[in-house]
């Protein structure tokens, strides 16, 4: 009698959190250093798996959640422009929202076994736009568009170089990966992300406890500009903003070319 697969075992009603938990958690999922973000593992995840709970037996699929999901982090950029506290706070609303989709997209995946390379790519299509709206919208939330004074274009276009160097950042690593399966080599490992010069690996190390190169990621950025946005209320003018947007601008710059200089010192591409 042929044993019956994980699908068959997996209960036709809805599966309680403890069923849930070692198919769509399985070991590893939240201790990956580069795929799992440091917000999932101290509270969305435990979130994520509620939800993903009621959505296991419905027709709802991955890329469906993933659609959403990019269309969250997009609404950051609008929702920054609303001033003061409220747009602050509600673009950091739509971006633990598309951090909630980015746990749940996957857990459902496993959870159902619908695995495909578009929901991949989508995923990393949605991280991409996430990024860019939060400093796009931070950027042009300094420039004052509502103001009674005369917009100061400036801002948004520090807050649109952040976001192209966060873009850039991105793509320094998703394109070690397109050049090792052009050159037929298996996907890197996460050792091989060391540099091989002892300098360059204390240089990197030191960067890493720091972790000053998070903030330009949506979900760091989002949280700033909540404080400076509480900053900028008791000041009284946008000053902290201000100050934020230049201070990622140059922060993604340089992370855009130590990353870059950091890829190719490790062995990533050998």
């Amino acid at each position: 009698m042929p044993k019956p697969s994980v699908t068959e075992l997996r209960p036709s009603r809805k599966p309680s959190v403890a069923e849930l938990r070692p198919v769509v958690h399985p070991p590893g999922v939240k201790d990956r250093r580069s795929g799992e973000h440091w917000g999932g593992r101290l509270y969305m995840r435990e979130i994520s798996l509620r939800i993903t709970r009621q959505l296991v037996g419905t027709k709802v699929t991955p890329n469906q959640l993933t659609y959403v999901m990019t269309l969250a982090g997009v609404l950051a950029a609008p929702a920054l422009l609303v001033p003061g506290i409220p747009g602050a706070l509600l673009g950091a609303l739509m971006v633990q929202l598309y951090l909630l989709l980015d746990c749940v997209d996957g857990e459902v995946a496993r959870w159902k076994k619908q695995y495909s390379l578009a929901g991949v790519y989508l995923d990393r299509v949605g991280a991409y736009l996430c990024d860019a709206a939060v400093l796009v919208g931070f950027g042009l939330r300094a420039a004052d568009l509502w103001g009674s004074g005369r917009i100061d274009w400036l801002w948004a276009f520090l807050g649109t170089l952040a976001a192209l160097g966060a873009i850039l950042i991105k793509a320094e690593t998703d394109l070690v990966g397109v050049a090792r399966h052009q050159g037929g080599l298996p996907p890197v490992k996460e050792a091989a992300s060391e540099p091989r010069s002892s300098g360059m690996a204390l240089a990197r190390r030191a960067a890493a406890a720091l972790k000053f190169h998070r903030l330009v990621l949506g979900i760091e950025a989002s949280l700033l500009i909540v404080v400076l946005a509480i900053a900028d209320q008791a000041r009284g003018d946008l000053f902290f903003s201000r100050l934020g947007v230049a201070v990622l601008a140059g922060i993604a710059l340089l992370q855009t070319v130590l990353h870059l200089v950091s890829i190719m010192v490790s062995s990533r591409l050998k």
